[in-house]
C-alpha cells in the first residue's frame, strides 16, 4: 500500500529495521563496553551503528545497491545468528555476549520477514535507482 510520499510499507518497515539495528548496536556496544566509558570503545560502538543508519537512508532513497545489501546482511544474518541460536539451543559450552543473544533474537525474525519483501519482484520496481546516475 503506497504511504503519501510514494512510499510503500515495505520500504518504511525495512528502513526502520536498519535503523532500530543501529540503535541496539549502539546501545549495545555502550552497555557492554568497561567502565568508565573511554573514547574508543564509544567510537566503535556508534561506528558500527552508523553502518546501519547509512543503509537506512539508502533504502529510504531507495537505491538499488542498497537492496542488494539489505538482501546479503540478511541472508548473512539467518546463517550466522541461525547456528548460534543453534549452538545456544543445543547447550554448547560456549560463552554468548549479551549483544550476540539480544540481536539474533531481535534479527533473526525481523530477517527471515525482510528478505523474502526484498527478493520478491515488487521490491525491484521500488528500488529503481542507481548508486550513482540519475
Amino acid at each position: 500500500m503506497p504511504m503519501p510520499d510514494g512510499r510503500s510499507q515495505g520500504i518504511s518497515w525495512s528502513v526502520g529495521f536498519f535503523a532500530v539495528s543501529g540503535v541496539v548496536e549502539i546501545a549495545l556496544g555502550l552497555w557492554e563496553a568497561p567502565r568508565p566509558l573511554a573514547f574508543w570503545p564509544v567510537w566503535e560502538a556508534l561506528g558500527r551503528g552508523l553502518l546501519y543508519f547509512l543503509l537506512a537512508a539508502g533504502l529510504w532513497r531507495r537505491l538499488a545497491l542498497c537492496r542488494s545489501m539489505a538482501m546479503v546482511y540478511c541472508l548473512a544474518t539467518l546463517v550466522t545468528y541461525g547456528v548460534v541460536l543453534g549452538l545456544a539451543l543445543l547447550r554448547a559450552p560456549v560463552a554468548f555476549p549479551t549483544s550476540v543473544v539480544v540481536e539474533s533474537l531481535f534479527q533473526v525474525p525481523s530477517c527471515a520477514i525482510l528478505f523474502p519483501y526484498l527478493r520478491s519482484p515488487r521490491a525491484s520496481v521500488l528500488f529503481p535507482r542507481p548508486l550513482f546516475g540519475p
